[in-house]
C-alpha cells in the first residue's frame, strides 16, 4: 500500500477546506500539546476508502507549494465512483481553481484538474468506459506496454 502525504503552512485550515471542497473525511488528527500547527499529523479518507496524510511544515525540507513559489513535486489523484462533474462544481464553489474542466479522456476516464488553497494540484477521475489496451492505443495514438 502507498500513502501520499501533503503539507500545508496552515494544515488546520486545509483540513476544513479539503472536507468542504472535496468531501474528504478526517479519520485521525494528532496535535502537539503546544498548538504549533507545524506538528499536526492527520489522516483523511474519501468515502471510507484510501488514505491521505496531511501535515504541517514540520522540518526544513517539508514544504507547502505556497512556500515554494507554488511549485509542486507531485499531483494527488483521486478515483471517484460517480458524479465527477458535480464534484468539480463542489470544488469550484469552495474556491478550488479549476485548471482543466471535466473532460473524457481517450483511455475511458472523465477527469478534471484543480489547485487547492495552498497550491497543491489535484486530479479527480471517474471511469466512464472500460476499454481494452488496443482500444486505448487506437483512440490515443499511443503505444501502451504493461497492464492496468
Amino acid at each position: 500500500m502507498f500513502t501520499s502525504c501533503v503539507f500545508y503552512k496552515q494544515p488546520k485550515a486545509a483540513l476544513r477546506w479539503l472536507e468542504q471542497a472535496f468531501g474528504f473525511e478526517v479519520t485521525l488528527l494528532v496535535e502537539g500539546p503546544d498548538g504549533d500547527e507545524r506538528n499536526i499529523h492527520s489522516q483523511l479518507s474519501f468515502r471510507g476508502e484510501g488514505r491521505l496524510i496531511v501535515g504541517g511544515e514540520w522540518a526544513e525540507w517539508v514544504k507547502s507549494p505556497r512556500s515554494l513559489s507554488d511549485n509542486n513535486t507531485q499531483i494527488v489523484r483521486v478515483q471517484l465512483p460517480a458524479d465527477l462533474d458535480a464534484h468539480c462544481e463542489r470544488a469550484r464553489a469552495a474556491g478550488a481553481r479549476i485548471v482543466q474542466e471535466p473532460k473524457t479522456e481517450f483511455y475511458g476516464e472523465r477527469t478534471y484538474r484543480c489547485v487547492d488553497l495552498e497550491g497543491h494540484h489535484w486530479t479527480f477521475a471517474q471511469t466512464v468506459q472500460q476499454l481494452s489496451m488496443a482500444e486505448m492505443e487506437k483512440a490515443g495514438g499511443v503505444k501502451i506496454q504493461g497492464s492496468l
